[in-house]
């Protein structure tokens, strides 16, 4: 698998885990670029990869924002912050404090297994310091404008980003597109599943021609209508 798949002018999918887990990159017109997820502890190699592969080096990355503070995303981040010589990394306001805690967002209390994971040590990760706190209806200043859409319930801070210059979407773990298959992400480790199914009919309202996915390969054509039928099939919008 190439280290580094384009999926629209400038904007890149890292594979760090296979298809299963992928990192964002946006590159700036000054060369630039900024990173969206860090996957797990280890991912930090696969990520530094894909940047020589696309001829960046972790220097150029000038932002690194998360979609939300679990492990598999926030996992690398602190390792990434390091080699970019960063101060921190952007995460909606919500999920600020798990982040510099280095803590995932608690799971579902109304499930037996998100009641015991929340009573073990689980899903940890290497904290990280937070200099922005996204906002719903933010426009973030990467590569002529990336849109944040809290879409809360894997996290209490969840969001999902959209790329105005090329009409991309990025659903986070809002929704899941495993063996290009799309799907909800696993219930425990949401803190509210229902709350995700709800505020996930916002992607059905946007406008977008790919979307992206943290967990799966990208979709690339009729993607808004794919996943307008996703969540029609889910009586989610």
């Amino acid at each position: 698998m190439s280290a580094a798949i384009e999926m629209a002018p400038g904007v890149f999918r890292f594979p760090t885990m296979g298809d299963y887990i992928n990192t964002i990159a946006f590159v700036e017109d000054d060369g630039s670029v900024t990173l969206v997820d860090c996957g797990v502890k280890k991912a930090p190699p696969k990520i530094v990869a894909g940047l020589k592969a696309i001829g960046k080096v972790p220097g150029d990355v000038q932002r690194i924002v998360l979609t939300h503070a679990h492990n598999d995303h926030a996992g690398g981040a602190a390792e990434m912050v390091r080699r970019s010589g960063l101060d921190g990394v952007e995460v909606h306001a919500d999920d600020a404090e798990f982040t510099q805690a280095g803590k995932s967002a608690p799971f579902d209390q109304s499930m037996i297994t998100g009641r015991v994971f929340n009573r073990i040590p689980y899903g940890g990760f290497e904290p990280v310091p937070v200099t922005v706190q996204l906002m719903d209806g933010d426009v973030i200043d990467v590569a002529g404008g990336l849109s944040v859409h809290h879409t809360p319930g894997h996290s209490p801070g969840h969001i999902s980003l959209r790329h105005e210059t090329t009409n991309l979407l990025i659903t986070g773990d809002a929704i899941w597109n495993m063996r290009s298959r799309m799907s909800w992400p696993v219930s425990t480790f949401c803190t509210s599943h229902t709350l995700n199914q709800k505020s996930a009919h916002v992607l059905g309202e946007l406008d977008y021609d790919i979307v992206a996915f943290t967990h799966g390969p990208h979709i690339n054509s009729g993607a808004r209508e794919a996943v307008r039928g996703f969540l029609k099939r889910k009586d989610a919008w």
